[in-house]
């Protein structure tokens, strides 16, 4: 029922009657923290996003860093993701990087905007120490955004990520290979309350899978409710936008609240 309303969400975005190319007041188009919103950068603007995340029962805490390059023009996009973990387990480092393309398919003349991503996966992570996969991996999403009104905007996200041959023990200390996929769809909606202000409720639902200690692949489905917040500093040419959310996880087996932290920082290069 919950991954049906999220799809629900995704499909009013793509099926607006509101009229084409409106135009609206001034906002903060930048990301949101658990969904993409499908905006790709524009010509020689450059953004750079910091992320902090911190799981307060398992006191887990991930920080990324993700810089996006536009290709020429809006059209294309390349950009790079570098994870950063600290395991409460005693584990941390750099876990697998990503490096994205996203082509922007549908932009401000159209229904929504649509900017489907691609990203390779890289093995950079010590998977011993559960901090990467020790495979190449991929992952595709098609992220659409659609503005509604001066006041309301909503983001949606499909998307799957595949792991081929990733190795695991089983109980017999055998060495086990198994393709891992997981799929996720997710949502946001943010209330523009002024140009640089805004209140944001984001909903992400996964299916990952995992392979067990008997050497079987597993799979668990994890809801993260997240609201937050996040405003624009405006400094020249320089938009700075911080945010702070506190996610809720739910999974079958507990309910947690968490804290999640943003900071971006977008310039002309």
């Amino acid at each position: 029922m919950n991954r049906l309303l999220l799809l629900c969400l995704i499909v009013l975005c793509l099926h607006s009657p509101s009229a084409i190319s409106q135009q609206f007041s001034e906002a903060i188009e930048d990301n949101s923290f658990w969904i993409e919103e499908a905006y790709n950068q524009d010509a020689r603007v450059v953004q750079h996003i910091s992320t902090g995340f911190y799981q307060r029962d398992s006191k887990n805490f991930l920080f990324t860093f993700t810089q996006e390059y536009p290709l020429g023009g809006q059209t294309h996009q390349l950009s790079y993701t570098i994870p950063y973990q600290s395991l409460h387990a005693g584990s941390q480092g750099i876990g697998d990087i990503l490096i994205n393309y996203r082509y922007q398919w549908w932009d401000g003349h159209d229904w929504c905007w649509i900017a489907p991503r691609f990203s390779l996966i890289l093995p950079t992570g010590n998977s011993s120490s559960g901090l990467g996969s020790g495979v190449v991996g991929f992952q595709a999403c098609l992220p659409a955004s659609k503005r509604w009104s001066d006041q309301w905007v909503t983001h949606g996200n499909v998307g799957v990520t595949l792991l081929p041959n990733v190795e695991g023990t089983a109980s017999s200390e055998k060495s086990v290979h198994h393709t891992l996929p997981s799929f996720f769809i997710g949502g946001s909606c943010i209330w523009l309350l002024n140009k640089i202000f805004n209140l944001m409720c984001e909903v992400l639902d996964s299916y990952n899978s995992a392979i067990d200690a008997s050497g079987s692949v597993h799979y668990e489905n994890q809801m993260i409710i997240s609201p937050g917040v996040r405003f624009a500093i405006n400094v020249g040419t320089l938009q700075i936008v911080p945010g702070a959310a506190l996610p809720v996880t739910v999974t079958s087996q507990s309910t947690k609240l968490d804290v999640y932290g943003y900071l971006s920082f977008e310039h002309p290069f």
